[in-house]
C-alpha cells in the first residue's frame, strides 16, 4: 500500500502500544488502511503465539488485533469526518465472538466497519479470517482521549 497506515500517523506520545506502535521495538506493528468504506490490516503470527491447541491462534492474540485494528479504524473515521490529523481513542468495551480455530503461520485479514460516530465515541464492527474463512467477530466502542478531539 502507498498510503501511510493510520498507525504510523499517531503522535509519538500515543505510538507505544504493543499491538499497533510503531515506537515499540518489540511489538507488532500492525498497520491498517482504509478499502473503500471499510478498513483492512494483515498480519501473520508466528508459532509463538500458539494457544492451547497446537497450531492455531490463542483468543487473547485475536482479541489483541481486533482491538488494535478497530482503535485505528475509530481514528481514521474520526479523522476522516472532522477533516482533522488521526488522533487516538481508547477501547471502553470490547466484544469478541470466536467461530473457528485460527491457524498461525497464514495471513491473517482484519477488517473494520464503522457502525457509529457520535461525539468522542466511535463504534466499530470487525471481522477477521485466515485463507478466506471468517474465525472471528468483534464489536468494539472507543472513546477519543480527551484533548485530542
Amino acid at each position: 500500500m502507498s498510503e501511510l497506515a493510520f498507525q504510523d500517523q499517531y503522535p509519538d506520545d500515543y505510538a507505544h502500544c504493543y499491538g499497533c506502535g510503531r515506537l515499540n521495538p518489540q511489538g507488532h506493528h500492525l498497520k491498517s488502511y482504509w478499502d473503500g468504506e471499510e478498513t483492512v490490516c494483515r498480519f501473520t503470527p508466528d508459532p509463538k503465539y500458539t494457544g492451547g491447541f497446537p497450531g492455531f491462534l490463542y483468543g487473547g492474540m485475536i482479541a489483541s488485533l481486533i482491538d488494535c485494528h478497530g482503535a485505528g479504524t475509530a481514528a481514521a473515521a474520526k479523522a476522516r469526518e472532522e477533516g482533522k490529523p488521526i488522533s487516538r481513542f481508547v477501547t471502553a468495551s470490547l466484544k469478541v465472538d470466536y467461530l473457528a480455530p485460527t491457524p498461525i503461520n497464514t495471513e491473517l485479514e482484519v477488517r473494520g466497519k464503522v457502525v457509529e460516530i457520535k461525539g468522542r465515541k466511535v463504534t466499530v464492527e470487525l471481522s477477521l479470517a485466515a485463507a478466506g474463512t471468517l474465525c472471528a467477530k468483534g464489536s468494539v466502542l472507543y472513546i477519543q482521549i480527551k484533548g485530542q478531539e
